[in-house]
């Protein structure tokens, strides 16, 4: 078993929004390399192929059917395909969020930022670092779109539209991608994703347009200054899995925080994305601890390392 040790604590701006649960099953115990995990790195600029001017129309995306599993809940199957738990409730209306039952199907509102179809915002202009799909064993697809904030405020409400067409640019599908969390911080980099449902071509590309994103003033107060300290990271021999644990710190001279949100990006040796994973927790109050854990899953190739983002809000 091998150490890696790293810097165990660093300092984020609070956020909050949808990210993504991963599709594939839990791995069989194997021997797990421990490390500790760094400070969230910035990855050399780019322009990724698939990326679409804002000014290019991109077809609209339309609402998809899905079966509730066992043990899902609403908020995890919101996290699952990037939507807001507000989004998926008003979709659903005739949907318990507290007592679905296991066969209940749910509408997956595609385009919850703008259901109407009315003029927004021109977004602020993200750097998009990266676009990387991964298929899936049930044939069908996640996306993500690696973000970087330039700018010298935070940027809140980060979307975009993913849309597949294969190898002749002949339309798939198309779909919303959102961050795990609602902020992105100055000088970070966080990935956007979605989930597309099958079946989805093998040879499918993405295309990716940004549709919103607002610059946030400074000292805004719907969020507050918790930290990441004293994480673990032990990923298997293979690189598919990760059992994560760490603690999120809230400052003495901070107000109480009723949600904390724990963002966990996953790469590998490239730099590539390859799985994202949110755990939620309860409050905190000024001066505490909370503990989290959770796991996250690789997508793709074979992760090195995990990096971390905090939310909390008041």
């Amino acid at each position: 078993m091998r150490f890696i040790l790293h810097p165990s604590a660093f300092i984020l701006l609070l956020l909050t929004s949808c990210a993504t649960q991963q599709p594939l099953s839990t791995p069989k115990p194997v021997k797990l390399i421990p490390y500790l995990t760094q400070t969230l790195q910035t990855p050399s600029p780019l322009t990724p192929e698939g990326l679409v001017p804002l000014k290019t129309p991109l077809p609209t995306s339309t609402p998809f059917a899905y079966i509730v599993q066992s043990g899902e809940t609403i908020s995890g199957i919101a996290l699952k395909f990037g939507v807001s738990i507000d989004d998926l409730i008003a979709a659903n209306p005739e949907v318990s969020p507290n007592a679905m039952s296991v066969g209940a199907t749910l509408k997956i509102p595609s385009n919850p930022d703008n259901p109407t179809g009315e003029a927004t915002p021109t977004p602020v202009p993200l750097a998009v670092q990266q676009i990387e799909c991964y298929p899936t064993a049930n044939k069908g697809m996640w996306c993500f779109v690696l973000v970087h904030n330039d700018f010298p405020d935070s940027i809140e409400n980060i979307s975009a539209q993913v849309t597949l067409v294969d190898s002749n640019e002949n339309f798939i599908a198309t779909q919303t991608a959102l961050l795990p969390l609602d902020i992105l911080p100055p000088n970070m980099s966080l990935p956007l994703s979605v989930y597309f449902p099958p079946e989805i071509p093998l040879d499918a590309k993405p295309q990716v347009q940004i549709l919103t994103a607002i610059r946030l003033l400074p000292n805004d107060t719907r969020y507050l200054p918790a930290t990441i300290h004293n994480t673990l990271v032990e990923i298997n021999a293979e690189g598919h899995y990760a059992q994560i644990s760490g603690e999120v710190h809230l400052p003495a001279e901070s107000k109480a925080a009723t949600q904390i949100w724990v963002a966990a990006v996953a790469y590998d040796e490239e730099g590539r994305v390859v799985g994202v994973k949110r755990w939620e927790g309860g409050g905190i109050q000024p001066g505490g601890i909370l503990n989290f854990q959770m796991s996250v899953s690789s997508l793709g190739g074979s992760m090195t390392r995990v990096e971390f983002a905090v939310e909390a809000r008041p």
